[in-house]
C-alpha cells in the first residue's frame, strides 16, 4: 500500500463511515453494522502506517501534488502513529461497549456518525503537517465532543456541555490569536518550514515568538485541563454516558498534551530557559490538584475524571524534564493512560449498568456478584497508580529517572506522592464498591436493572480486550519502550521529518 493512501484513509474511513451512517438514520442495526466496518478498517489501516513508519521514521504526502510549505501537507511520524493505534484499539471497546451499555435512542439518533467524525479529527491532529490545519482539526474534534456530550439532552448533560463549549472556545481564541501570530512573524505555516526559520540563528521577534509560544500553551492547556484552567473537566465529564465520556476522558485531553509536545520540540525552542521551568510547576500543581481532587470525591465517575487531572500532569512532566528519556517517558505514559483510563470509566459503566448508581456510598458487594469484574477494576487500578510491574510503573519509572537525572528532584517526589494518593484513591473504590458489604441505603435487589448474564458478558468484552493490552504493554513492556524512545529522539532531533516534508523545497 502506498504511502499516499496509507495517511489518507485514516481520514476517508471515518469520514465516509458517517456518511454512510447518515444514510441509515434511525436505522441503528445497519449503522452499527457500518461502524464495525469502519473501526476494522481504520485499525487495520493504522497497523500498516505504523509498521511503514517503523520502518521508514517519516511518510509524507502532499495534497494536489503541490509542494511543501505551499500545500496541505499529511505527514506521520513514531509519536503520531503510536497515538494513532491508541485511539483505534479503543475506539474498537468503546463501539463494542456503545451497543449494550448506551441507549437505543441515542445510538439511532447521532452517536454512530459522531464517533467516527471524532475519530476523523483525532486523525487529522496527529496526521497534519500545518499550523493552522493543527486548529482546524482540532476545531472538528471539538465540535464532536460538544455534540457527544449533548446527545440525549438531560439537564446534567446539558449543564456540563454548557461548560464545556464555553470554555473551549476561550482556549480556540488563544490557539488562532498563536497561529495568527506566527504568520506575521514568519509568512508560513507548514510545521517544517517553521523548524527550520525559527532554528536560524537571524531569525527575528523572539518576544513576539515566546508570546505565540505562550497563547498555544493557554490555549492547549485548558483543552487539556492543565492547572489552573482544569476547572471545567470534572463537570463535564462525569455527567454524559460512560460510552461517550469513556472516549472523550480518554483520548480527547491527551491530544491536548500530544499537541503541545509536538510543538514544543518542533517550534518554540528558542526561550526554553523560562518556558521549561513554568511547565515544571504546571506538572506538580497539575498532578496534585488533580489527586487531591480525586481523593475527596464520593463518586466513582468524579473520582475518574479528577484523576485525569492528574495524570495530565505526569504527560505534561517529561516536557518539562525535556530530555529523550523525559519525552519518551511521556510518549508511553500517554499511550498506556489512553487504554487505562478508558478501561476504568467502562468498568464504571459496568457497574452502573447493573445498579444504577455512581455514588460509593450507595453501592458495595459487588465482588461478591461479580467477581470477574472486580478483578477486571483491580488489575486496571493497580496500572493506574503504576504498581509494578504493571504499565503505569514503566511510564512513571522512565520519568522518574529522567527527573534525577535532570535534577528535578522536587518534581519527582510530588511525582512519587501523587502516586501513592492515587492508590489511595483507587483503594477507596476498591473498598466501597466491590469488597464492603451492602450499605443499608443500597437499592433493592427487586429495583436492580435487569441485566442478562449474555449482556453482561458482552459489556465485559471491551474490559477484558483493552486489560489484554494493558497487560501486555506491562508485563512485556519493552516493545513500547523503544517505540517511545524512537519517537522521542524524532522529536528532539528534527532533521529526518524536515527532510521528508520540504524534500521538494530548499528554504532560502
Amino acid at each position: 500500500m502506498s504511502s499516499d493512501l496509507l495517511l489518507l484513509l485514516p481520514l476517508l474511513i471515518p469520514l465516509y463511515g458517517a456518511l454512510v451512517c447518515l444514510m441509515f438514520w434511525q436505522q441503528e442495526q445497519w449503522q452499527a453494522v457500518m461502524v464495525g466496518l469502519a473501526q476494522i478498517a481504520w485499525m487495520t489501516t493504522i497497523v500498516f502506517l505504523m509498521q511503514r513508519v517503523m520502518a521508514e521514521e517519516v511518510l509524507v504526502t502532499q495534497i494536489g501534488n503541490w509542494p511543501a510549505p505551499f500545500g496541505i501537507t499529511l505527514v506521520a511520524d513514531i509519536f503520531g502513529a503510536l497515538m494513532l493505534l491508541a485511539a483505534a484499539v479503543i475506539g474498537i471497546a468503546v463501539y463494542l461497549f456503545s451497543l449494550q451499555g448506551l441507549d437505543v435512542t441515542r445510538r439511532r439518533f447521532g452517536y454512530y456518525p459522531l464517533l467516527l467524525l471524532l475519530q476523523m479529527g483525532v486523525s487529522g491532529v496527529c496526521l497534519t503537517g500545518d499550523l493552522f490545519n493543527l486548529f482546524v482539526w482540532f476545531e472538528v474534534l471539538l465540535i464532536c465532543c460538544f455534540a457527544l456530550l449533548s446527545l440525549g439532552g438531560t439537564k446534567g448533560q446539558l449543564e456540563g456541555t454548557l461548560k464545556y463549549v464555553t470554555i473551549n472556545f476561550l482556549a480556540s481564541g488563544f490557539l488562532l490569536a498563536g497561529v495568527g501570530v506566527m504568520y506575521s512573524l514568519y509568512g508560513a505555516l507548514n510545521l517544517a518550514e517553521l523548524a527550520l526559520m525559527v532554528r536560524q540563528p537571524e531569525h527575528p521577534n523572539l518576544p513576539l515568538l515566546s508570546m505565540a509560544s505562550v497563547f498555544f500553551l493557554v490555549g492547549f492547556g485548558i483543552k487539556s485541563a492543565i492547572f489552573p484552567l482544569f476547572f471545567w473537566l470534572p463537570a463535564s465529564y462525569h455527567s454524559p454516558p460512560v460510552a461517550i465520556s469513556a472516549l472523550i476522558a480518554g483520548l480527547v485531553t491527551k491530544v491536548g498534551i500530544y499537541t503541545l509536545i509536538r510543538l514544543f520540540t518542533l517550534i518554540f525552542i528558542s526561550d526554553l530557559g523560562f518556558m521549561l521551568p513554568l511547565l515544571a510547576i504546571l506538572s506538580g500543581f497539575t498532578m496534585l490538584i488533580g489527586v487531591i481532587g480525586a481523593a475527596a470525591q464520593t463518586d466513582f465517575k468524579k473520582i475518574l475524571s479528577f484523576h485525569i487531572i492528574s495524570q495530565i500532569g505526569y504527560m505534561l512532566m517529561g516536557l518539562a524534564i525535556y530530555t529523550p528519556l523525559a519525552i519518551a517517558g511521556s510518549v508511553f505514559f500517554i499511550v498506556h493512560n489512553i487504554l487505562v483510563k478508558t478501561n476504568l470509566f467502562l468498568i464504571s459503566g459496568v457497574v452502573a449498568q447493573r445498579y444504577r448508581t455512581f455514588s460509593l456510598k450507595k453501592l458495595g458487594g459487588v465482588y461478591l456478584h461479580q467477581p470477574v469484574l472486580a478483578l477486571l477494576f483491580l488489575l486496571s487500578a493497580l496500572s493506574l497508580a503504576g504498581t509494578p510491574p504493571l504499565s503505569g510503573f514503566w511510564g512513571k519509572l522512565m520519568l522518574a529517572k529522567a527527573g534525577l537525572e535532570a535534577g528535578a528532584y522536587t518534581l519527582v517526589g510530588v511525582s512519587l506522592c501523587v502516586s501513592l494518593i492515587t492508590l489511595f484513591s483507587m483503594t477507596k473504590i476498591w473498598n466501597e464498591v466491590f469488597w464492603k458489604p451492602k450499605p443499608g441505603n443500597h437499592i433493592p435487589d427487586k429495583d436492580l436493572a435487569p441485566v442478562s448474564l449474555l449482556r453482561l458478558r458482552q459489556l465485559h468484552l471491551p474490559v477484558i480486550l483493552l486489560l489484554v493490552v494493558i497487560l501486555f504493554i506491562g508485563v512485556y513492556a519493552r516493545p513500547l519502550v523503544q517505540l517511545s524512545v524512537r519517537a522521542a529522539n524524532g522529536l528532539l532531533h528534527i532533521e529526518k521529518y524536515t527532510e521528508t516534508v520540504l524534500s521538494n523545497k530548499t528554504l532560502k
